[in-house]
């Protein structure tokens, strides 16, 4: 069976981290590893992770001397992970019971390198989004659009290119994202919805303005468009990230 390694950064989701690690525990698939990366100078939280995870062969909890963000953090999880196939979960999001069994399948059997899944977004609210998207996306479509969600995806070791994700606060997936299409590897979607993603409050991914600055950094500085270019997919992504919310 293949071996799959579970990257779970780690910073500030006490009140989450339990129900996302059972989400991933109580997998039909069992053959996986997860490595949780303790992303915080703060070790109040870190009896506490040892406390859930005691006992627990399959999980492997890292330690960051120094607070390096999501993006970094899930590099190191990476390096530490032993897996043929890499997925990610964030610490506040679960996944359904059959979400790596079916997806998996779906993966292996049409040999995708790049795969991801629909999800139900919970906002603050409780108010239940769905998040369904197109079956197969380039490298073009996803300069406009990014429907992948972060915690369903899941990806052959073999195109994972040293440090994936880079340091920028959000949008960090969204480049790793791009870099992997840009390559002629397109994502494609097993249309069914296996994730759940909680959006919390203390959330970086809820604030609107990082996501703008971050997003700009993305096309200016990352992939190095220019000004107007960079300003025009800006506005773009953002009327379309829009669009998914109503």
């Amino acid at each position: 069976m293949t071996l799959v390694s579970v990257i779970i950064p780690y910073f500030k989701k006490r009140d989450y981290i339990k129900r996302s690690l059972d989400s991933v525990l109580n997998q039909t698939y069992k053959n996986y590893e997860i490595i949780i990366i303790y992303d915080d100078t703060n070790l109040d939280d870190l009896s506490y992770i040892k406390k859930i995870t005691e006992n627990k062969s399959k999980i492997k909890v890292v330690i960051n001397k120094k607070n390096l963000g999501a993006g970094r953090s899930r590099n190191i999880g990476i390096e530490n992970s032993n897996g043929k196939i890499i997925a990610f979960l964030d610490s506040d999001d679960e996944w359904l019971p059959e979400k790596l069994e079916k997806q998996l399948k779906f993966m292996l059997k049409n040999n995708y390198k790049f795969t991801f899944c629909n999800y139900d977004k919970i906002d603050n609210k409780k108010k239940v989004i769905k998040a369904n998207s197109r079956n197969e996306i380039s490298y073009n479509e996803l300069l406009l659009d990014c429907e992948i969600g972060l915690s369903t995806v899941l990806l052959d070791r073999n195109i994972i290119k040293e440090d994936l994700f880079s340091s920028i606060k959000t949008k960090e997936d969204y480049l790793a994202w791009l870099n992997i299409t840009r390559r002629n590897i397109n994502a494609y979607s097993l249309p069914e919805s296996l994730v759940i993603w909680n959006q919390s409050k203390k959330s970086l991914s809820s604030n609107f303005l990082q996501k703008l600055s971050d997003g700009f950094k993305v096309y200016y500085i990352y992939l190095n468009f220019n000004f107007f270019k960079s300003l025009y997919h800006l506005i773009i992504l953002s009327i379309n990230s829009l669009k998914r919310k109503f």
